[in-house]
């Protein structure tokens, strides 16, 4: 067996003590997570942050720290995810916009109101991220560097 991991970015995002979070389908279960999904080819960890929270939820977010790394293996995969983490404020909601396959609605819940979906969440970096950014833990942007081949 080849080991793999896929990548995902992820966006704690805050206002007036409520996070945004989605609601979504996932195999069948309905799943609470913050705006997140997979980095694609050609675009920089900052601009899928920024495109995942659009697609789910209708919001443009712009991402002003980065949060952390957190790694997870779910037991029923064959591999991990690699989440990267970054907080970022919401900037202007577009209720019109559909919103991606799967997505049933995006939601404004205080911390008490995600952990008592607990059961429920995509996987355990979900209150995590959140435990992170209440306790404060920010680092700069500019710790990522996108580099390129100057060859």
């Amino acid at each position: 067996m080849t080991w793999s991991a896929h990548v995902v970015v992820a966006c704690v995002v805050e206002h007036d003590g409520k996070f945004l979070i989605v609601e979504e389908d996932v195999a069948g279960a309905r799943c609470f997570n913050q705006p997140a999904g997979h980095w694609e080819a050609g675009e920089t960890l900052i601009e899928a942050a920024r495109r995942e929270a659009l697609e789910e939820t209708g919001w443009d977010v712009e991402p002003t720290d980065f949060l952390g790394i957190y790694e997870f293996k779910p037991a029923e995969l064959e591999y991990t995810f690699l989440r990267i983490a970054f907080v970022a404020k919401a900037i202007k909601h577009h209720p019109e916009r559909a919103l991606d396959d799967g997505i049933a609605a995006a939601h404004w819940l205080t911390r008490d109101e995600v952990l008592a979906r607990n059961n429920q969440h995509r996987g355990p970096a979900v209150m995590r991220c959140i435990d992170d950014y209440l306790s404060g833990q920010r680092y700069p942007l500019s710790l990522i560097a996108h580099l390129k081949d100057l060859r």
